[in-house]
């Protein structure tokens, strides 16, 4: 997947657009699994009240419900899984994407710090609104990077990155490093840059790599924050507006809503006299509406705007996708009952 991304940025310049149409592609793909969901949602719909009917008659025997109710799904040709297997194979490439993203953004936020740690303010990969598209789309979010995005970063990401500088590079990092942390004055090269495990990489960020950062002019000014906004308090949790800010807000917004305009198109097949059994269903599923879009915001929140925005582009072209899949199964219904209602 990470292959497939960068040979779209290799064309457009741009990991934004890049993942927008990355998106496209992956909806294209899914597709048949989509009209496959979409028909056994219908099919489903349609034997529920038949399925109602068995859960009130056969209440108090549910070896016989069971019975019946697969007989049933047997003459009307259905199987359960029709309608969200399709769905469930989906969530393995979101995850996919995720650490695709994850190591592309790690690879990015490596080589900004190792430019910072040269002296010099690194050319930031931008996106309409957002600064820099590997840290979160937030006013909240420097778009420099920061402690908690060098972290997230693997070892081998840092051993690669780092293989790529050449000797006045890394001397100059050295140097300034040296300056500004006492405790690395008397190390060699190998020990500050020690990112042999994510125990090392964590330890080095910290140690030395960080507490350099700050102490570096090109740096300070991407960390400086509004007079009087940093580290304000609300409720549990402590926040920085930073001049340099990196985004808006509007992936993780947008993210909720659109993940709300998805559960509109995914209509809850219960019924309202469906039993005690179903009743927990609807209290479920009602429970999912929430919860949902309410996941979307905190890990667009939480995540790259490159990830974020992933996450929002599948949802747009999922509604859409959605809708003229539901038009072309009523067209297809409505032809089919034309054709019985003439025979």
């Amino acid at each position: 997947m990470r292959d497939i991304l960068e040979w779209i940025y290799g064309f457009v310049g741009n990991y934004g657009i890049a993942v927008v149409i990355f998106t496209m592609l992956i909806r294209g793909v899914l597709t048949p699994l989509e009209v496959i969901s979409r028909k056994g949602m219908r099919r489903m719909q349609a034997i529920q009240p038949k399925l109602n009917a068995l859960q009130k008659k056969y209440a108090n025997d549910k070896v016989r419900l069971q019975q019946k109710q697969q007989e049933l799904m047997q003459k009307e040709h259905y199987n359960p899984l029709s309608g969200c297997l399709p769905l469930l194979l989906q969530w393995p490439i979101l995850f996919i994407m995720f650490y695709a993203m994850r190591d592309v953004a790690a690879n990015n936020i490596i080589k900004q710090c190792f430019t910072f740690l040269q002296g010099e303010t690194p050319v930031y990969e931008p996106f309409l609104w957002i600064k820099n598209v590997f840290m979160a789309d937030s006013p909240f979010k420097s778009a420099a990077v920061d402690v908690t995005s060098m972290i997230s970063a693997g070892a081998k990401e840092w051993q690669a990155v780092l293989a790529t500088l050449n000797e006045s590079q890394i001397g100059l990092m050295v140097e300034n490093i040296r300056n500004a942390v006492p405790a690395a004055a008397g190390l060699e090269v190998s020990e500050i840059f020690n990112f042999s495990n994510t125990s090392a990489v964590r330890t080095t960020v910290e140690t030395y790599l960080y507490p350099a950062l700050q102490q570096i002019p090109a740096y300070q000014t991407q960390i400086a924050a509004v007079p009087g906004w940093q580290n304000v308090s609300f409720l549990l949790f402590s926040v920085t507006l930073y001049k340099q800010f990196n985004g808006l807000l509007i992936l993780p917004i947008l993210s909720g809503v659109t993940q709300v305009m998805m559960t509109k198109l995914n209509p809850s097949m219960q019924q309202p006299d469906a039993g005690a059994q179903s009743q927990q269903n609807n209290t479920m599923s009602n429970f999912m509406k929430y919860f949902f879009p309410l996941f979307s915001v905190f890990i667009c929140l939480s995540s790259n705007a490159g990830f974020a925005l992933y996450w929002c582009a599948i949802n747009v072209f999922a509604t859409g996708q959605s809708i003229l899949i539901n038009k072309y199964l009523d067209m297809k219904e409505a032809r089919v009952a034309a054709e019985g209602s003439v025979k």
